[in-house]
């Protein structure tokens, strides 16, 4: 009997322990919410005095994924972009190889989010803008319905503008 009431203890007292290292398992529910497929609404440089410059066109188009693992891959194109009169991405003009890259803006890798900051992190592998390969690019972010929508402190553009992507959930 002293053994039973023992051998109950013990596993009343572990039980608490194993569900805590079940749940940090678990991915963070900010991400889970986040989790899904959008298309693109916007892409804006905000200048100082408050004017919009439609970065991609008034129709960019693209596509971000957030999987509830936290990966994602995001690309972004202008509306109406020039194909290559050579149809050979090799034999490319400087002109069209310029604005191929202008028109475009890619990068993959593991995203994070600080729900009490209300920040998504992208952790970028790889950018179609060379420089963000490596970085961690953090965001403040709104989800209002299917509506996602950051702004972007530093923006590919180099100047001193701040970028807003809004995105609208197909899934």
């Amino acid at each position: 009997m002293k053994s039973t009431l023992m051998l109950i203890f013990s596993i009343f007292c572990c039980l608490p322990v194993m569900a805590q290292k079940k749940n940090s398992l678990l991915p963070n529910p900010a991400t889970v919410s986040l989790a899904g497929t959008y298309s693109l609404i916007a892409v804006d440089n905000i200048l100082g005095d408050g004017s919009r410059v439609h970065l991609y066109g008034d129709s960019p188009q693209g596509l971000l994924i957030l999987n509830k693992s936290g990966r994602y891959a995001l690309q972004i194109f202008s509306e109406g972009r020039a194909k290559f009169v050579a149809n050979d991405k090799s034999k490319g003009t400087d002109e069209e190889n310029r604005d191929a890259v202008k028109g475009s803006n890619a990068h993959f890798g593991t995203y994070s989010v600080d729900d009490a900051a209300g920040t998504i992190i992208f952790h970028i592998d790889h950018a179609s803008f060379p420089n963000w390969e490596g970085t961690q690019q953090k965001r403040p972010f709104t989800l209002v319905g299917n509506v996602f929508k950051y702004t972007v402190p530093a923006p590919t553009t180099g100047v001193a503008v701040t970028g807003e992507v809004e995105w609208r959930r197909v899934d």
